[in-house]
């Protein structure tokens, strides 16, 4: 008698999520906090392992505190499905989690169904996605790019350094450096992850099959003036920091006319103003740059222009100005092969389907350097992300979730 297909248990992934969820919750703002490498972030990994461990995975974790459970075959390849669980500070429910969520629950079923992949798969929750030291540390570690000056240097926007915090756990920094998977080990990554955009619920469409990923350019600003009385200081004798970064910012429309595309994405997320006080003119700004595009080329004009306007606006208002790339992450484009996987599967369900750029970072992006890679969107309601309001409904996450079981058993089989 034939075996029953593998389908994915909806109630039974929404209460993993929920018990992810447990971990960094803001009663007040309704946001989750597990920013990577703090505490909450530490316990949610301990949680999910014993989850892994429970529905009879092997588990193990490396140096960059990546979790790893394999189903099958111990030896040999393995296909790696998966995402992050970490968070941005007053973050949402789903970015990350849910994928990382969806990847177990697809060997759970897989398991239930009593299916036995000729390929291992391997279900991982990276470490340190969203990039509070710059880059995307887990899938980086996984894919050996990480360098031992990377980590000397890398920081967070409150100075803390990469080093420091990973010691302050338990974690030993530099055995990243040695906790690359050998070339050829993973034969294929998906990831299962919320659009974060309003492309999908506006075209009414769940399932987005994502052909490129744009990259990230983080950079650091520093505008140096004085500070001095509000009242006392002529407005044509002062060395304004935060006149200049406002400057700075009304160029940014001018330079995504002239250098970028639909694509282009440029940000100021994280301002400091000292010494931050209602009658003292602004003597010091510290802010951050993100500059995406899909295209590399476009990302260096961009850059150009950034740092030019940057200089242009600090020397208007007698600034001093310090510069730092805290990271760069090049555009990948996702392989073609796994896409026709996706999307024959989805077709076979039934579920409509659009191919689309993503906007934002993903692991799926670097795991392309190292092996074939695949994303699956789902949609998010008003396209929003990175805040408490974000939302996506459980009857598209089932759609997305089977459609990653389906292309998992097609892969591995």
């Amino acid at each position: 008698m034939a075996r029953p297909a593998p389908t994915i248990d909806i109630a039974r992934l929404r209460r993993l999520l929920d018990g992810v969820n447990a971990f960094g919750f803001n009663a007040v703002t309704g946001g989750y906090n597990r920013v990577g490498y703090s505490a909450d972030d530490m316990a949610v990994r301990d949680w999910f392992t014993r989850e892994m461990g429970d529905s009879g995975l092997a588990v193990s974790r490396d140096a960059a505190n990546n979790l790893f459970g394999r189903f099958g075959p111990a030896d040999g390849p393995c296909i790696m499905a998966g995402s992050h669980l970490d968070t941005v500070p007053e973050g949402g429910a789903f970015d990350g989690s849910l994928g990382a969520c969806v990847a177990l629950e697809c060997v759970r079923a897989m398991r239930d169904a009593g299916i036995e992949p000729q390929t291992a798969i391997v279900a991982v929750a990276t470490a340190e996605e969203e990039g509070r030291f710059g880059g995307m540390l887990g899938s980086q570690t996984i894919a050996g790019l990480v360098t031992r000056s990377w980590i000397n240097l890398a920081s967070d926007a409150d100075g803390v350094r990469l080093a420091d915090a990973m010691t302050e756990r338990g974690l030993d920094p530099y055995g990243v450096l040695d906790a690359g998977w050998e070339p050829g080990s993973i034969t294929a990554f998906l990831e299962l992850h919320i659009e974060q955009g309003p492309v999908l619920e506006r075209s009414r469409i769940p399932i987005g099959i994502v052909n490129g990923i744009s990259g990230v350019c983080f950079l650091q600003v520093r505008y140096d003036g004085v500070a001095n009385h509000s009242g006392t200081t002529p407005m044509d004798m002062r060395a304004d920091a935060f006149a200049g970064l406002a400057a700075f910012a009304n160029s940014i429309p001018a330079t995504i006319a002239a250098h970028g595309t639909g694509q282009s994405r440029i940000t100021i997320g994280k301002v400091e103003l000292q010494p931050n006080f209602a009658h003292t003119v602004p003597g010091s700004a510290e802010f951050s740059i993100i500059l995406r595009d899909t295209s590399e080329e476009v990302m260096r004009a961009l850059r150009a222009d950034v740092l030019e306007n940057v200089e242009a606006a600090a020397k208007v208002h007698g600034l001093k100005i310090s510069v730092e790339e805290k990271s760069w992450l090049s555009p990948a484009g996702l392989d073609a092969g796994i896409r026709t996987v996706l999307t024959e599967e989805a077709d076979r369900l039934g579920h409509a389907s659009i191919v689309m750029p993503s906007g934002a970072g993903h692991d799926a992006q670097t795991m392309q350097s190292f092996c074939p890679s695949g994303l699956i969107f789902i949609p998010s309601r008003n396209g929003i992300s990175h805040a408490p309001e974000e939302w996506s409904d459980w009857a598209d996450i089932e759609k997305g979730a089977q459609l990653m079981l389906n292309a998992l058993v097609r892969l591995s089989a």
